[in-house]
């Protein structure tokens, strides 16, 4: 299935590291995408400081199997201009990545996650707030973290639907 212009939708989630947030956001979207039945959506994550090959964070793989999600075989990716060639729609977990993310060919492409699930575009003004870092936190860190970005998937792909539902 592909969507309605006749190819894959791809959606690239970033982060800092690649270990915290944006590979929850990756699962989330994964899990959902599944369940709607999108098998031409294509889900990443990669992070603007990240080591390509680093595990996820310990707080990131013991929230994640509360959940049923498994991040334990996630591996980092530096943010290249090759992934955001790729995707069709990066969102980015804070407002110091949009620099990150326009500069490696996402100007037009990239949000802050907050705002495009709300249907804002995201300028200098909105982009405040964003997904709370928890690196180094505690396990009710990363699950406060957990719950606004299962919150903010849902509202991004019903935002995405009307593009790339079957």
């Amino acid at each position: 299935m592909l969507n309605k212009h006749g190819e894959p939708f791809r959606i690239l989630f970033v982060c800092t590291g690649n270990t915290c947030r944006s590979p929850l956001a990756e699962s989330l979207a994964r899990r959902a995408v599944d369940r709607f039945g999108w098998g031409h959506v294509e889900v990443r994550s990669a992070g603007v400081a990240a080591v390509d090959g680093t595990p996820a964070s310990p707080g990131s793989i013991r929230v994640a199997a509360r959940h049923g999600l498994d991040l334990s075989v996630h591996r980092g990716s530096r943010l290249t201009g090759d992934l955001v060639e790729w995707a069709d729609l990066v969102l980015i977990m804070s407002p110091r990545q949009m620099p990150y993310a326009e500069t490696a060919g996402g100007a037009g492409k990239v949000s802050l996650i907050t705002d495009f699930s709300e249907g804002r575009e995201s300028t200098e003004d909105s982009m405040l707030g964003g997904v709370f870092d928890p690196m180094g936190g505690d396990d009710e860190e990363y699950e406060q973290t957990y719950l606004q970005l299962a919150e903010l998937i849902e509202r991004v792909l019903a935002r995405l639907e009307p593009l790339v539902a079957p």
